[in-house]
């Protein structure tokens, strides 16, 4: 058995956080780990991978494989866990992550634990710990099988350099352009000087309470004077305050920063979902009764509008 594999999540030969996490927890484990890399020009990435813990670097390099495509990523992974026999396959709990491991589970008729925050894998299976009812309980969910599958969400684990010996091993190219039902014709990156929102260490939200792009301003300038992200509940996108890409919730992005600041925002169900594993919690909000105090660290009941001022003002000093 080829031990732990971690799918490399990377854009242009960026390799996200995300994928640090995971190699440094999977060293926990025991067994041999290696990293596995889809993409066109990514041998080169080997070394950074090595830095983490990666033993191997199983490398599938082509065309086909420079942007994300569900139909020929499944064809190859499925093509290597079947030459290889990996003891566990863990993915990223985004966009693509889920969409690629659920993928993968269907074509292999294998279980899959998802948006997982814990793991102990031992002995062939594979017990993952997920948070249910937005954070209320927890869940532990046991997969067996080979390989193991899972989706990990970022920021619930420490990156640790351990170098691992990153041989690298090219594996044959299995999927073909009949793999392909899905064609990127362009692909327009939002440009923002500010930390990405899934990998940020503080994170900075607005809500209804901002009433508006004004109030958005005020979060905006706390989150730049902390080095933050910025993310906004379901209500400030919908109103059209903070682009789409911003929204933290069930329906949007979880986080997992050291820091969540909740500015104006009530707490449903939803929005905790996406933000209740936060280290800690601090929310401002002129509802003593709001449900986002529930979770709360440290809350204050006011008017957003004179708090963030002076808290910008103290930070500054």
């Amino acid at each position: 058995m080829a031990g732990t594999w971690i799918f490399v999540e990377q854009r242009d030969g960026n390799i996200r956080k995300v994928t640090f996490e995971m190699l440094s927890e999977a060293k926990k484990f025991g067994d041999e780990v290696s990293a596995v890399v889809f993409g066109k020009g990514v041998a080169g990435l080997a070394p950074e991978l090595a830095k983490y813990g990666a033993d191997k670097v199983y490398v599938a390099d082509a065309d086909v494989f420079a942007n994300y495509n569900t139909g020929a990523y499944v064809a190859q992974m499925a093509a290597m866990i079947s030459e290889f026999s990996p003891n566990a396959v863990l993915f990223a709990h985004t966009f693509n992550g889920r969409d690629f491991a659920s993928r993968l589970a269907q074509k292999l008729e294998l279980g899959l634990a998802t948006d997982a925050i814990a793991l102990e894998l031992s002995a062939g299976k594979g017990v993952f710990t997920r948070a249910i009812y937005a954070g209320k309980a927890i869940a532990k969910v046991e997969v067996a099988g080979a390989p193991v599958l899972g989706t990990i969400r970022a920021g619930v684990w420490e990156v640790v350099e351990a170098a691992g010996a990153g041989a690298v091993v090219e594996a044959a190219v299995a999927a073909s352009d009949a793999d392909v039902y899905q064609v990127v014709k362009s692909f327009e990156p939002t440009v923002s000087a500010r930390p990405d929102l899934s990998e940020a260490a503080i994170v900075v939200s607005g809500g209804r309470g901002c009433k508006g792009p004004d109030g958005i301003k005020l979060v905006e300038g706390l989150a730049d004077l902390l080095g933050a992200a910025v993310g906004g509940s379901r209500a400030s996108i919908d109103s059209g305050w903070l682009g789409h890409e911003l929204q933290v919730g069930q329906t949007g992005k979880v986080v997992c920063p050291n820091l969540y600041i909740a500015c104006g925002i009530s707490g449903a169900i939803q929005h905790l979902a996406g933000m209740s594993s936060s280290k800690y919690i601090a929310a401002v909000n002129t509802d003593t009764e709001a449900p986002i105090f529930n979770v709360s660290d440290f809350g204050v009941v006011a008017d957003l509008f004179k708090v963030i001022p002076t808290l910008v003002g103290e930070l500054k000093k």
